[in-house]
């Protein structure tokens, strides 16, 4: 009898026996393999936080108790235990369950994350409102007529507590002293037995509200004996202090106003719910510090954590992915290749990561200098800092390059302006991810970054359509001055051959792939859009449209030159990007065309000003309108609006040249006579006083 299709909601697992805890447990595990190892998705890091949720939970009322999740990557059991195990089968997939918490898809879901090192401010904004909605009912409701009350627990990963934003809010958690709980998830920290078994007796004597009534009571009898009591307390406060620092391991929590606890191990249920169900009764901020192994239960992912940290479709038997024989290196590899081969060149490289070697490539970099382990550089979840560093190496003399994906910087935008742009170093960021990415959703598509970097002074953006030119554009921003940008693809290349010998780029050109004899339309893209493009010009041909086509390659500083070239000859420029349509590439070349003051309509294809769900992208190019037939669709629509739209004008001034042939004349405007009358009379000739030699003075 299954255990998990029985259970709708957290408060289900109250009255479950220990032996149906490991049995759900158990059957947890068993969803969460089989299931990710069709979907991919984030199967090592749930698989640790298996008896740690189901833990939490017992210990809560759910509702009115809360609980947010960091990042999102260790939220399937929390899905499974709240409803969603029919749906479970379609999680990352179109239509599906969001592969993160998500708002609109459960109550449970208290908020959309997908990011790291979030969940802190969040879970205290929650805590603050909640406070100020009771003391504001003080003033109209009764004691019992006020909200009922809800304790906030935030599950955060010992990875996301690296994050600068994590500490700016354990600071103003500590501050505020909310009555919250903090459940730590600590992958990493072995359990020793001896330190365990202090910690855990300090930990209980600390969540004791026995210990902290007599506490409280003992230091207010202190302090109401005046001076002699005032010395004692002191006295009392400087041995407590004292004996923290020296056997309590979370005294940097402690000194933040945190009440410490751990580490506990987070696979023991019955632990796990007793810190969490004696932290509720604390009045204060508690941190429970939860020692968990990532991707128990399942060999493989035991083995290689790493590598099921965020895995695609695998074999359950073998623990193998399941790869296209035929499937080209991805972006990632070829850009990760192509740095160590430019850094054996130039000593000065250096690379830069904010806790995605793998994610980025620049684990092959790092591999092939780890002899040179001062040459890479990986800074946590701390993109802000990342980029900031890598200003100081680039002032120092030394060439940074920075690979972060596009929705993750985002978080260092401040930096890229002051620190980079602004003192106009030379830094080189390799943008991984950029555009769609597929079945982790809105919160990691890298639709924004072609906007947010346009609008920066002295930006260099640099877009390649395939990966021999991204291999060359790695080439050209090496050598350019000032901050640069390159912008790449999740996924495979088109499986072009490498040359070995990169190309520099001739700056802000673009290429003309096609020059259509009838000019209709021209179309102008950047990126992936390219090869879609290629696709969309065929389609049109068959139409008898003729359309060009260019390769833009730079988005800033883009090729005016070319762009007006092109809009002086045909009938339409059409612009396509994997990029928000506000504020990205097109809107450049709208902005080049109303300088130049040409006229020439301009349709801009790229994704729209909202966000984009979650699927493959073929699916969401389908959906967004970004698929070659879509393209040449909308091409041809606006080909007919501008038809009917001419034609309508012309019959228009047909129609005001015969009222004007046969209307009565006008009678004489006497302003106009007055004017003529001016003009015949006689007047001296005017003569120019300095061609004269004479001065105006």
């Amino acid at each position: 009898m299954s255990l998990l299709s029985d259970i709708r909601g957290p408060n289900d697992l109250k009255d479950l026996s220990q032996a149906e805890l490991s049995q759900l447990c158990a059957e947890l595990r068993t969803e969460l393999i089989q299931t990710v190892s069709k979907t991919g998705g984030h199967l090592a890091p749930n698989l640790g936080v298996v008896e740690l949720t189901v833990g939490a939970y017992r210990a809560l009322n759910t509702p009115p108790d809360l609980m947010i999740f960091d990042v999102g990557h260790q939220s399937y059991v929390h899905k499974l235990l709240t409803g969603r195990h029919k749906d479970f089968h379609t999680l990352r997939t179109y239509g599906g369950l969001s592969g993160f918490p998500k708002i609109s898809e459960s109550e449970f879901d208290l908020y959309g994350t997908g990011h790291a090192s979030d969940s802190l401010s969040v879970a205290l904004g929650y805590v603050l409102a909640q406070q100020s909605a009771a003391a504001n009912g003080t003033s109209e409701q009764s004691a019992a007529e006020l909200p009922k009350s809800s304790h906030m627990v935030a599950m955060i990963g010992d990875g996301s507590l690296t994050g600068g934003m994590a500490w700016e809010a354990l600071n103003h958690i500590g501050h505020t002293g909310a009555n919250m709980t903090i459940l730590l998830n600590d992958n990493e920290m072995s359990i020793s037995p001896n330190v365990g078994a202090l910690t855990s007796y300090l930990g209980r004597i600390r969540l004791d509200r026995r210990y902290w009534g007599k506490r409280e009571f003992v230091q207010k009898q202190l302090e109401r004996r005046g001076k002699p009591g005032k010395q004692l307390l002191d006295v009392g406060i400087r041995v407590r202090d004292s004996f923290k620092h020296l056997v309590v391991p979370g005294i940097i929590f402690e000194e933040l106003g945190i009440l410490y606890v751990g580490p506990i191990n987070g696979h023991d249920i019955e632990q796990v719910e007793t810190a969490v169900r004696m932290a509720k009764q604390i009045p204060e901020p508690v941190i429970i510090h939860a020692v968990t192994q990532k991707g128990r239960g399942y060999a493989p992912a035991e083995t290689n954590p790493m590598l099921f940290h965020g895995i695609a479709a695998f074999d359950v038997e073998t623990g193998k992915v399941k790869v296209n024989g035929d499937a080209a290196p991805s972006y990632t590899q070829v850009f990760g290749e192509a740095l160590v081969r430019e850094a054996e060149e130039n000593p000065d490289i250096v690379a830069i990561t904010a806790a995605m070697p793998q994610g980025t490539g620049l684990d092959i970099f790092s591999e092939h200098f780890a002899d040179q382990p001062e040459r890479f550089i990986d800074v946590g979840i701390a993109e802000g800092h990342a980029v900031g560093l890598a200003s100081g190496l680039a002032l120092g003399g030394k060439l940074p390059v920075v690979a972060i994906y596009s929705s993750f910087l985002q978080r260092a935008y401040d930096q890229i302006i002051g620190n980079v742009a602004l003192q106009d170093t030379h830094v080189v960021f390799a943008i991984d991810r950029g555009g769609l990415v597929g079945e982790d959703g809105p919160t990691h598509h890298g639709v924004h970054d072609l906007s947010y970097l346009r609008s920066i002074p002295g930006m260099q953006i640099l877009v390649p359509a395939n990966e021999i030119e991204l291999v060359d554009a790695l080439h050209t921003a090496l050598r350019l001055d000032g901050p640069v940008a390159l912008r790449y693809p999740r996924g495979s290349g088109e499986g072009l051959t490498v040359p070995q010998q990169p190309s520099q780029w001739p700056y802000a050109q673009a290429v003309e792939l096609k020059r259509a004899a009838d000019k209709d339309v021209a179309l102008l893209a950047v990126g992936r859009m390219v090869a879609v493009a290629q696709e969309a010009c065929d389609l049109l041909a068959a139409e008898g449209i003729g359309a060009s086509l260019a390769n833009m390659r730079w988005v800033k500083p883009l090729d005016e030159d070319y762009v007006i070239s092109v809009a002086s000859t045909h009938r339409l420029i059409v612009t396509l990007e994997e990029n928000t349509v506000c504020g990205g590439f097109g809107s450049g070349v709208m902005e080049a065309l109303a300088a130049a003051g040409i006229t020439t309509p301009l349709l801009q294809i790229g994704t729209p000003d909202a966000f984009s769900a979650q699927g493959t992208v073929s699916q969401l190019f389908a959906e967004l309108g970004l698929d070659a037939s879509s393209i040449a669709e909308k091409v041809q629509t606006r080909l007919q609006q501008e038809a009917a739209t001419t034609e309508q004008r012309a019959k228009e001034e047909r129609a005001t040249s015969t009222e004007t042939a046969t209307a009565e004349p006008t009678p004489a405007d006497p302003a106009a006579n007055f004017a003529e009358k001016l003009q015949a009379k006689s007047a001296p000739p005017f003569t120019n006083p300095l061609s004269a030699g004479k001065s105006l003075d």
